[in-house]
């Protein structure tokens, strides 16, 4: 077979029609990444009046901070509870709703809904069902006998914000692995079925191996999705708190750049923070997408 390939009359239309997506590449990923880097080799006052090259001291400065070592430990935990916990929780759905015969459509509809929430409308959300006095899911954990305060006590407020972000990446997720699970032939289903494999044993031999493609997809972008996409909720939920608990990087950077007046040393910490997601997206596809099976 003969492969068909599309020719411009023009050498210049190509770039034409791909110019718009370069532009906002430009603009809104390379030009504040540049930024980032060239900020952080600098020491400035808070105002911006007077600036000096210091080179890598505002890197030194921070691996030198036992605050910003937490975060990084805050970070990993965080980021794996999300992304394990929410490709779990999607995966167990999308097997359930692609069962339903009956009413179907409105059982998924309900299920993408979360996904149309804003990132601090859901911090919000979570955080009035787990805060007092009002919060129907603090007052079911105290009927069964489970004090819950996500101001004093850190694990409950790292619960309460892996659960929001959970939930508010849940509809992604779950649309991900619906439709790999939709296209995966019956035949192959039925197949096991008449051999008597249980549904279990169908399901970790057949369906899994042929979904590893989109699970590879969905673990890359629930990790970005924990470094870079929760700040709000953390804002929303907990700011930080309590005292640096709940810190993640991203909300760190913030927090040391908007509220701590501390412009270079931010820029450093999301320097910090896009290298580690990117060497992260690089060890998965080097080594985690061996075991994919396309």
């Amino acid at each position: 077979m003969t492969e068909k390939r599309v020719l411009f009359k023009s050498a210049w239309l190509p770039w034409v029609l791909i110019a718009p997506q370069m532009a906002v590449i430009l603009v809104f990923f390379f030009w504040p990444a540049g930024q980032a880097l060239y900020q952080s080799v600098l020491q400035q006052d808070a105002f911006g009046a007077t600036s000096e090259f210091v080179g890598m001291e505002n890197f030194k400065r921070l691996f030198n901070d036992p605050s910003y070592l937490d975060s990084f430990k805050t970070t990993a935990i965080f980021s794996v509870l999300v992304a394990v916990g929410g490709l779990a929780i999607s995966l167990l759905l999308a097997v359930m709703a692609n069962r339903v015969i009956r009413g179907s459509g409105i059982y998924k509809t309900l299920l993408i809904w979360p996904y149309a929430v804003a990132p601090v409308v859901a911090g919000v959300l979570w955080l009035m069902m787990f805060a007092s006095p009002y919060g129907v899911v603090r007052y079911a954990l105290i009927e069964m006998g489970f004090e819950w305060n996500h101001l004093l006590n850190a694990n409950h407020a790292m619960a309460l914000i892996v659960v929001a972000a959970i939930w508010k990446h849940l509809s992604y997720n779950f649309l991900f692995f619906l439709a790999g699970l939709q296209s995966i032939p019956q035949s192959l289903i039925e197949a096991a079925t008449i051999d008597g494999a249980s549904p279990w044993k169908r399901f970790w031999t057949i369906v899994f191996p042929l979904l590893s493609p989109t699970t590879f997809f969905l673990l890359v972008i629930n990790i970005i999705y924990a470094f870079f996409e929760t700040f709000a909720i953390v804002d929303a939920a907990t700011h930080g708190g309590p005292g640096k608990e709940t810190a993640i990087l991203v909300y760190k950077v913030y927090y040391d750049g908007f509220k701590a007046l501390d412009i270079n040393g931010s820029a450093a910490q999301s320097v910090v923070l896009m290298a580690i997601v990117t060497a992260l997206t690089v060890i998965q596809f080097r080594f985690v997408e061996k075991k994919v099976h396309y």
